[in-house]
């Protein structure tokens, strides 16, 4: 049975890493690491398939905005940032047979031609039920296929 393709809003701050700083890494692609919030951990060890859409959205700055696309690349794995105890991410509680946080490889796709804002996006009736306009917090959420086509017009990409 082939799985559909899932669509998803990832979240980061520019400050930390940007969609720009995605592209020069080898082969377009990096870790989505750091995540510590236990519905997205279970979105990335459980729903975040290969293949999947990705809507970069550059949070904590004026005017947030998704500003491109990027391919998950991999299945969900244990985050080795937790056991780290000189990472930022280092959680104490996590260990080799007891993960606890995960991660995806995502891969630069195409950045938008014009970043769509929040606020342009709260203005969009078509994106009312949008996770992201409900006041979510969480870094990972589920975007429809509907609102990932939509966004991407908004953005510049047929």
């Amino acid at each position: 049975m082939t799985r559909n393709r899932r669509f998803w809003l990832f979240k980061t701050e520019p400050s930390c890493f940007s969609f720009d700083d995605l592209k020069p890494r080898p082969s377009s692609r990096e870790h989505w690491d750091g995540v510590r919030n236990f519905q997205a951990r279970n979105l990335l060890r459980d729903e975040i398939k290969p293949g999947d859409g990705v809507l970069f959205y550059h949070s904590s700055i004026p005017e947030p905005a998704v500003v491109g696309i990027a391919e998950v690349v991999s299945e969900g794995y244990p985050d080795g940032t937790a056991l780290d105890p000189a990472c930022e991410h280092f959680d104490p509680r996590a260990s080799r047979d007891n993960p606890i946080w995960y991660m995806v490889d995502v891969r630069y796709g195409r950045p938008f031609k014009r970043p769509v804002t929040l606020a342009e996006m709260k203005m969009h009736p078509e994106l009312a039920g949008m996770v992201l306009l409900k006041r979510s917090r969480l870094s990972v959420q589920p975007v429809t296929p509907h609102e990932w086509e939509y966004i991407l017009r908004l953005g510049g990409i047929d």
